[in-house]
């Protein structure tokens, strides 16, 4: 699949880049997509919730008051309670990777891919950033800038906006692959992604 690399005021430079087959044109699999998605939420939780069980309660074991008929509720802890418990699972390399070759298809599939040349910002602007996005037109839904390596201030102008995610093409995962509307990669990073896929 081939697509014209854009500058950041929108207009084609008139290079083209390649997107392989191999990532971008493989048969997608729901299933290895679910459990990726499902890991990654998984692995956000805290999981500091916690209750006081009855052996935890302050005071006395022995029942104190009797349990019914003094106005007031029984106390004591829960029993069976929530405790704090990590919610992390494992997952093999290889599903994670059809897992986000299959969400980078999706994307291809659906033409939801602008291709821009390598751009930088002189400070953290996000007027600027919203402008580059209108531009691109990728300004009406949540948009996913993929980057080759970090920069600061590119990430900082974004920071700010609801809609708009900078990660770095080391970063990149099937959650938000499909959370954006729109996937904007630079023109280097489409090379980063290969390399680290085909690894």
């Amino acid at each position: 699949m081939e697509l014209s690399v854009l500058n950041i005021k929108g207009e084609d430079t008139g290079r083209k880049v390649t997107l392989n087959d191999a990532i971008f044109g493989i048969e997608p699999n729901d299933h290895a997509i679910y459990l990726d998605v499902k890991q990654y939420l998984a692995n956000q939780r805290q999981g500091t919730h916690k209750s006081k069980e009855r052996s935890e309660v302050s005071g006395s074991t022995r029942k104190l008051i009797r349990q019914k008929g003094g106005g007031g509720a029984r106390g004591g802890g829960r029993v069976f309670g929530p405790k704090p418990r990590d919610y992390e699972f494992k997952l093999n390399k290889k599903v994670k990777g059809l897992a986000r070759k299959s969400a980078l298809t999706y994307k291809a599939k659906n033409n939801a891919i602008v291709v821009v040349e390598d751009f930088t910002l002189e400070a953290p602007k996000t007027k600027e950033f919203v402008t580059i996005a209108k531009n691109l037109k990728v300004a009406d839904g949540k948009l996913l800038l993929v980057l080759s390596e970090k920069n600061n201030f590119v990430y900082l102008s974004a920071r700010n906006l609801e809609k708009a995610n900078v990660i770095t093409a080391s970063e990149l995962n099937t959650y938000s692959v499909l959370n954006a509307v729109n996937l904007v990669l630079t023109e280097s990073s489409v090379a980063v992604i290969e390399k680290l896929f085909n690894a």
